[in-house]
């Protein structure tokens, strides 16, 4: 087994260290969730946590760590009797983000449980993780399958498996841990809420102090073990105040005031619903006993805050996470009480219930969607007529547009598709192991052999050539490339302003559908890609705010440019299907032929089967319907700003058509 790098050797990173062993001292804290660049110590600090945790008692030979103390009396291994049991280290469980359904919650013997009635279940990753830590590393690329399983754990603390009414089920009750970067997309807000507290980190800008990160690192590589060595002192030291800690968590004082205080902070940012209180009341607590102290500080309350609402009060996915820290104060100092504790002196014997979030770490809320507009005034900031960034109009909720067909992609929310999970549809032979029985054409394809198979009895002599895999249909996630005209054709403000509104409303939906998004734009003599094919919808919305505007009209330029980045997608990833959106109004201007050139790149799509929409942005009394005569040739469909309202003409056809060969 290879040794960690030591807890108490990594460099700076208060807060992550600091919501790590708040975790230690007390699991009903609820997790943590690590969001920065990478390269910042996120999974060496998660991992070499378990290091520091109290070992836990269990059952001997129990699969799955039922406390001695008070066994659980659904255990799949049980029933068990009170008392005895053996010493472990507490685990960590590395969840992979491609890790199978099966893998997490465990595998029923279908086979066994038909012929011979038993319940045959090996455990999985939520069996293991009970009493300890599960990590999950880049969580926000988690399939949404698996977050569905996680949530149902968090919130029950058990995990149910089922197959054809055959259920098994055990304790699941564990500390979730989580590493994302975030320019990689953003977690579903109900797995986010169930992240007791959150930290943002990101690389020191001192050289000292990353001279020291690198030192210590170079020392750990060339030897592990001594590195370990010379901070088994400080280990140990943090371990037994971890132990501490715990010993003295029930002697805990939440006064009143502290209680009001938490409760008018958590009002005060508008969170929703009543877990960010009970979260903040059990981090206060925490933060007291790490401390030495029994009562708690109003400056518990205040790191609390800091630690269990940045991720809570965001209102849409394009709000960046953090608090306004004035007005924290401001409303920690209203509800302050009388009572001396309400106003400790911090530099006090016992003080200091954790360090605040470096100034600038946190600020508030405000994300691309929400940023000061660029250029104000309209001023123009180059030559050849080129207009600065104007806002995007209000957002709203945006038709749903969907990829014909069937396909086969990434678990998601938008087009059809066969998945692990949804609607039966059929049945097929099992490639693999069997993960979803269909019972009735299992029966039907064991019945006509019972007489040869000597069949007696009620039983049904089932074989493994019997079994059938149920065929579901789900939905999938897909590429949404956005392919946007900035010309000077475009570039009215207020009709830009509305361009922009409508591209974020399809963002905030392709957010909420788990799609890939993708952008790029055309404009003067040329196309780029202002954004690859990412998951992260806020960096294109932040692309898409600062876009200037200006010049000719390359519409060739813009389709081969799409057409080019959905080739390269195709090879990384040949699953998932693409939906190219076509922000134009339909003009084509510049170079020789420009109309010609491009009707020929926009047959590039239809003769691939591209699904395809455009969204006609062509305004005033007389139209000349340019948009919908290159939807004709896209082989897709053309709908205006208007109609791209979820509220608007009702009727409106949903999924993008092909245009009929």
């Amino acid at each position: 087994m290879s040794t960690p790098f030591p807890f108490t050797a990594v460099v700076g990173q208060d807060d992550l260290r600091l919501a790590l062993l708040l975790n230690a001292v007390s699991p009903a804290v609820g997790g943590v969730l690590v969001r920065g660049e990478k390269g910042t110590a996120k999974s060496t600090a998660v991992r070499a946590l378990s290091a520091l945790l109290p070992e836990v008692s269990v059952v001997a030979g129990c699969r799955f760590s039922c406390d001695p103390a008070s066994p659980d009396p659904a255990c799949p291994d049980g029933p068990h009797e009170v008392g005895g049991g053996a010493q472990r280290a507490a685990r960590m469980v590395e969840l992979p983000v491609g890790a199978s359904e099966d893998r997490l919650v465990g595998a029923l013997d279908i086979e066994r449980a038909l012929a011979e009635g038993v319940k045959a279940f090996e455990p999985g990753l939520l069996a293991d993780a009970h009493r300890g830590i599960l990590y999950v590393d880049e969580v926000n690329l988690l399939h949404d399958h698996l977050v569905d399983l996680l949530l149902d754990a968090a919130a029950m603390g058990a995990s149910y498996v089922e197959r054809e009414g055959v259920s098994v089920r055990h304790a699941a009750r564990f500390l979730l841990v989580g590493t994302m970067n975030p320019e990689e997309g953003e977690l579903r807000p109900q797995l986010l809420d169930r992240f007791g507290l959150t930290v943002e980190v990101a690389a020191s800008r001192e050289p000292d102090q990353r001279v020291e990160v690198v030192r210590r690192r170079l020392a750990y590589d060339d030897n592990p073990a001594e590195f370990a060595a010379r901070w088994a002192d400080e280990e140990r030291a943090v371990r037994q105040r971890i132990v501490a800690a715990r010993e003295l968590l029930p002697s805990v004082r939440l006064g009143d005031g502290a209680l009001r205080q938490i409760a008018a902070t958590c009002a005060a940012f508008e969170v929703d619903g009543m877990r960010a209180d009970i979260v903040m009341a059990r981090t206060a607590t925490a933060l007291a006993a790490w401390a030495g102290r029994t009562e708690v500080l109003a400056e518990d309350v205040r790191q609390a805050a800091l630690l269990a609402l940045p991720h809570r009060r965001r209102r849409n996915p394009f709000d960046a996470p953090g608090l306004d820290e004035d007005k924290l104060d401001e409303t920690l100092e209203e509800f302050s009480g009388e009572s001396p504790e309400d106003d400790p002196d911090p530099d006090g014997p016992g003080g200091g219930g954790g360090q605040p979030a470096p100034e600038g770490g946190q600020g508030d809320g405000g994300g691309a969607a929400a940023q000061p507009e660029a250029g104000e005034g309209g001023e123009p900031v180059g030559g050849g007529g080129e207009q600065s960034a104007v806002r995007a109009a209000e957002p709203f909720r945006a038709k749903v547009l969907s990829v014909p067909g069937v396909g086969e992609g990434a678990a998601g929310r938008r087009s059809r598709a066969r998945t692990e999970q949804g609607r039966t549809t059929g049945a097929r032979r099992p490639q693999g192991a069997l993960t979803k029985l269909h019972l009735a054409a299992t029966v039907q394809a064991a019945a006509p052999h019972q007489r040869a198979r000597g069949r007696v009895g009620r039983g049904l002599v089932v074989r493994r050539d019997d079994l059938r895999q149920a065929v579901t249909e789900g939905r999938e996630s897909n590429l949404v490339l956005f392919v946007v005209d900035a010309s000077g054709s475009m570039a009215a403000r207020q009709r830009m302003s509305a361009v922009k509104g409508a591209v974020l409303s399809l963002l905030l939906d392709a957010y909420q559908r788990r799609d890939k998004v993708g952008l790029v734009t055309f404009r003067g003599a040329s196309a780029e890609v202002a954004l690859p094919p990412t998951s992260s919808v806020d960096a294109a919305a932040a692309r898409l705010e600062s876009l200037p505007t200006g010049g000719r009209t390359p519409l060739a330029a813009g389709l081969l440019k799409a057409h080019d980045v959905l080739r390269v997608e195709r090879m990384r990833d040949p699953a998932r299907r693409a939906l190219v959106v076509v922000v134009t109004d339909g003009r084509a201007t510049g170079g020789p032929e420009p109309v010609v050139l491009a009707g020929r790149a926009a047959r590039l799509f239809a003769a691939e089967g591209v699904a395809s929409v455009v969204v006609d942005c062509e305004s005033g009394p007389v139209r000349l319907g340019l948009a919908g005569r290159l939807a004709g040739e896209l082989g897709g469909t053309a709908v205006t700003l208007d109609e791209l309202r979820a509220e608007s003409i009702a009727g409106l056809v949903k999924d993008v058509q092909r245009r009929a060969a």
